[in-house]
């Protein structure tokens, strides 16, 4: 493993961990209020480019590929959320 791939994978850790709390604390509250909708769009977006240029890497860029689906997948979650906040009432109540 070459140094690159070593700095790519722990990128990747730090991405991931530092993205997943608040995508797990908007999953489990469905509090989106604070959230700025474009913001997730364009996290979205650039998750999905991210994935087709390390798929396009040669070798394969696993890292990034890797990373961007994880925080891809919570993007999108988390802004199918606020979409459905915004448009049908807010969040669930407790």
């Amino acid at each position: 493993m070459t140094l690159f791939n070593i700095f790519g994978y722990l990128a990747a850790i730090c991405m991931v961990c530092g993205y997943m709390p608040q995508a797990i604390y908007t999953i489990r509250t469905r509090d989106t209020d604070s959230i700025a909708l474009p913001t997730f769009l364009l996290m979205g977006l650039g998750a999905i480019f991210f994935i087709v240029q390390g798929l396009l890497s040669d070798p394969v860029n696993w890292p990034l590929v890797i990373t961007n689906i994880l925080t891809g997948g919570s993007s999108a979650i988390v802004f199918a959320i606020k979409i459905h906040n915004d448009c049908f009432g807010g969040r669930r109540k407790r």
